[in-house]
């Protein structure tokens, strides 16, 4: 079935980049991963993932020594958009 969906700028030159890396059509890469994102085993509700943080004294979750970060917050920093990371990265050069 056709649809017409909207991406944000940013959300979708990172799908042209990881598509066009992997070798593979940008449909194909959106259908992957909308079935990967249907079939997860773990809903976490948002709320709770914040709750379970542990409190440290910087505020920048790639600034904490991954040793004490708790599974939430690995989870968070994994699944940023790759533009934001390197944003934050070039921010602290």
């Amino acid at each position: 079935m056709r649809t017409s969906l909207d991406f944000p700028d940013a959300l979708f030159k990172h799908l042209k980049t990881r598509a066009a890396q992997e070798g593979r059509t940008l449909r194909d890469l959106v259908i992957e991963l909308v079935e990967r994102g249907l079939t997860a085993r773990e809903v976490v509700d948002p709320q709770k993932r914040f709750d379970a943080r542990p409190v440290f004294g910087s505020t920048d979750p790639a600034a904490r020594p991954v040793h004490f970060m708790s599974n939430a917050a690995l989870y968070e920093i994994m699944n940023e958009d790759d533009d934001e990371r390197a944003i934050q990265f070039m921010a602290r050069r």
